[in-house]
């Protein structure tokens, strides 16, 4: 109870349960599972159809480096849609040292992906939608309808197949990423 569309949902090393509700707040679960007071909220997030604050992700080394990472929906000008990967550190309960990684993916009121999540190689995996271009997926120069997967500070990891941050093109609207016992990655999208 007491959640506005929650969205994702990640846990710290303590148990703690972080999750991101899409009109752009952040709260904390208990290790018994109910709400704190924790709160944190991003100004400039656009919660607009499936947009808004979508993926969250604890980093495997969060006690080296306190980082959380979370993907949302933004405009940069007037009434463009655009979705980006920020990447924060979380300690004594306070969120700072926000820094993008992954900017101007392009957004739309549905299609817009936003699945964090953190592979057995140590990189991070990152879903976008079409943004309702269809067309967009299958452009490699686009990073719309993609897996993206990237290091700690956003760039590209050395083994991705087009020298670029993408990992997987030609997607809809992927919004669940797991792996298997080998290592193999399966995607679920809508539609």
């Amino acid at each position: 109870t007491n959640l506005n569309i929650p969205w994702s949902l990640d846990f710290l090393p303590d148990g703690r349960g972080i999750v991101t509700q899409r009109a752009g707040s952040i709260k904390m679960l208990n290790k018994d599972g109910k709400l704190s007071n924790f709160i944190f909220s991003i100004s400039e997030v656009k919660h607009i159809g499936e947009g808004g604050l979508l993926g969250i992700a604890v980093h495997p080394r969060f006690d080296e480096n306190n980082f959380i990472f979370v993907y949302y929906t933004y405009s940069s000008s007037g009434e463009n849609t655009l979705n980006r990967v920020v990447r924060y550190k979380f300690s004594n309960e306070t969120f700072s040292d926000k820094k993008i990684i992954v900017d101007e993916i392009p957004g739309g009121t549905n299609h817009n992906g936003g699945r964090l999540k953190f592979g057995p190689d140590g990189y991070l995996y990152v879903t976008t939608g079409d943004a309702g271009e269809p067309s967009l997926a299958q452009n490699k120069n686009s990073l719309a309808g993609k897996i993206l997967r990237v290091d700690q500070d956003g760039k590209a990891a050395p083994e991705n197949p087009f020298n670029n941050l993408i990992y997987s093109y030609g997607h809809r609207n992927p919004q669940g990423l797991a792996w298997n016992s080998q290592g193999m990655l399966y995607a679920t999208e809508h539609g």
